[in-house]
């Protein structure tokens, strides 16, 4: 488990979303994303827009499973280069 805080200009839009789907998907882990008390599966794109992260926001990503560190590894990477936007 872990927690970051959304860096790219647009935060949680659905291109950033399909990116953490793309990659939570590699996995066999369960991907659980959480903002605010509300948690949505890592791997649903719609899930993931629903937590209307902004800029400076922050999520909590929990992975369990097989590959879950690899996992939360790719996505620490993909957040904290914020989604390839800049």
């Amino acid at each position: 488990m872990k927690t970051f805080t959304l860096k790219n200009k647009l935060g949680m839009h659905a291109r950033a979303a399909a990116l953490i789907v793309r990659v939570a998907r590699k996995h066999r882990a369960d991907i659980v994303i959480e903002r605010n008390g509300q948690t949505v599966n890592g791997k649903s794109i719609l899930g993931i827009l629903t937590l209307g992260c902004p800029m400076g926001g922050q999520v909590t990503i929990s992975a369990i499973g097989d590959d879950a560190d690899q996992a939360l590894v790719e996505l620490e990477a993909l957040i904290e280069n914020k989604f390839g936007e800049e």
